[in-house]
């Protein structure tokens, strides 16, 4: 079982920044890939970043260029730097692990930019 707690959303002026962080708990041995997800009022949840254990990343079109994903494996530990927000960055960001083939999900946090 793994528990995935995120922080660091928040209220933002559009051109601002704010990094997530998302710690995982458990018995962890090696979580594979772990990733960002963002649903806005109304819409599909969507990918944001991803990031396997061994480094690769892949964004959405919309983020490319703006967010940089990193995590640090000893801590189990998933973060999502975003620049030059814009308000159509406001959702709630959810983080997920793939641990054993299972995809577990956090509680995820508000991100707001205001304009």
């Amino acid at each position: 079982q793994v528990q995935l707690v995120e922080s660091g959303g928040g209220l933002v002026q559009a051109g601002g920044s704010l990094r997530l962080s998302c710690a995982a708990s458990g018995s962890i041995f090696r979580i594979n890939a772990m990733g960002w997800y963002r649903q806005a009022p109304g819409k599909q949840r969507e990918l944001v970043a991803a990031i396997t254990s061994g480094g690769m990343t892949n964004y959405a079109d919309s983020v490319k260029g703006r967010f940089t994903i990193s995590r640090d494996n000893a801590k189990n530990t998933v973060y999502l730097q975003m620049n030059s927000l814009k308000p159509e960055d406001t959702a709630v960001y959810y983080c997920n692990a793939d641990y054993r083939t299972v995809l577990y999900w956090g509680q995820g946090t508000q991100v707001t930019v205001s304009s």
